[in-house]
């Protein structure tokens, strides 16, 4: 039976919630890349080595099933490795094919670990694999399944070329080292990590009807103020293509899909940070954008619209899911740590006689919840 937008959305909800355990900090690059796949819009993550990039992809794309295609470039990476080797037997009838079973023309999701590394033969056969979702070498022609690539790198290039190359990927997150307040986290959940294996929660056919749903979407309220953040992205002096202005409509129409929208608002406009090419332009484009970003509202992409607006209200649906995980998770018995910490961070962050009342409800409940343990 062919699921409701409805019940698609949640299960990439719980596809990004058997993905990230253990993985301290990177719900973020998580909920961006389901964010792609439904806009089927590719993702650049830039970062050091050993900060949990390919964990993270290989996680995800395990819990939304599907043909997986992993592969770490080098210098002397031949296209072969990607693409599949020339089929032979049509090369002695004067046919160059690639049998391409198992490699990334038949993938559904990808992962290109130091991508910038590849050939000039290898990154021109990319541009048109992730542009158009053709192969092409030779006698070859396939139309290719492909949801999302996930491109990684250390850092941006600075090669004319390479850029060029980076910026068909329109999404751009830049990851760091775990901090230092969450080691103990980090320490706890690398240990787990490796002993739970990722169960598939979601598939392809949820992605596909939410991405079938994206063209839809009536974005004629929410253009104008679109418009307007990108002038005051240019007056901040952080310009962006026309290209990646035209397809960053698909991010928030993406947004929309996913939060049960047929309509974006201004809500839905905080992925517009994130079609933002450079570390220190997204940096400028937070306080640039401000009054877009505390608009920031999602119920599935909790983590990456928190980070985005940085703002009390933006933890607001996060807040209110955890402490409902909580209380429905042990029948009304929370665990007392956890309830806690949770309880600090509400009274953090929202002074009581300001406290939403759906929020204040939960509060009172998990309270009550510990004085009867």
């Amino acid at each position: 039976m062919t699921p409701s937008l409805h019940d698609a959305a949640l299960r990439l909800r719980d596809a990004i919630r058997e993905a990230t355990p253990g993985l301290v900090d990177r719900d973020q690059l998580a909920e961006l890349m389901v964010l792609g796949a439904v806009a089927q819009e590719h993702l650049l993550v830039i970062g050091p080595p050993g900060t949990a990039k390919s964990a993270v992809v290989r996680r995800v794309a395990a819990s939304l099933g599907g043909n997986y295609f992993e592969y770490l470039l080098g210098r002397f990476t031949e296209p072969s490795e990607l693409f599949g080797p020339v089929n032979l037997g049509k090369l002695r009838e004067g046919l160059v094919e690639t049998e391409t079973a198992g490699m990334l023309p038949e993938a559904d999701i990808a992962f290109l670990d130091e991508v910038f590394l590849g050939s000039t033969a290898i990154l021109n056969t990319l541009l048109g694999l992730l542009n158009e979702r053709q192969f092409r070498r030779g006698h070859t022609r396939l139309r290719c399944p492909l949801r999302i690539c996930v491109g990684a790198a250390n850092a941006l290039p600075e090669d004319e070329s390479l850029a060029a190359f980076a910026d068909r990927f329109l999404l751009h997150v830049f990851v760091e080292p775990v901090a230092d307040n969450r080691l103990e986290d980090l320490l706890a959940g690398g240990w787990e990590i490796g002993r739970r294996p990722v169960q598939t929660r979601a598939d392809l056919a949820c992605l596909d009807l939410l991405n079938a749903a994206v063209p839809n979407v009536d974005m004629d309220a929410v253009r104008p103020a679109l418009a307007q953040a990108i002038r005051q992205l240019r007056q901040a002096g952080i310009p962006l293509s026309d290209r990646r202005i035209v397809r960053a409509q698909r991010l928030i129409a993406a947004s929309s899909v996913l939060a049960g929208r047929r309509q974006a608002t201004g809500a839905d406009l905080w992925p517009l940070l994130f079609a933002i090419p450079t570390g220190a332009g997204q940096l400028g484009a937070r306080e640039a954008l401000r009054e877009v970003l505390d608009q920031a509202r999602h119920p599935l992409l909790q983590a990456v619209t928190e980070a985005s607006a940085q703002t009390p209200q933006a933890r607001l649906a996060r807040l209110l899911d955890s402490a409902d995980r909580l209380l429905l998770g042990s029948a009304g018995m929370p665990e007392r740590g956890q309830a806690e910490a949770l309880l600090r961070e509400i009274d953090a962050n929202f002074d009581p006689a300001r406290m939403p009342a759906d929020l204040a409800e939960r509060r009172a409940t998990l309270a009550a919840s510990l004085a009867a343990a």
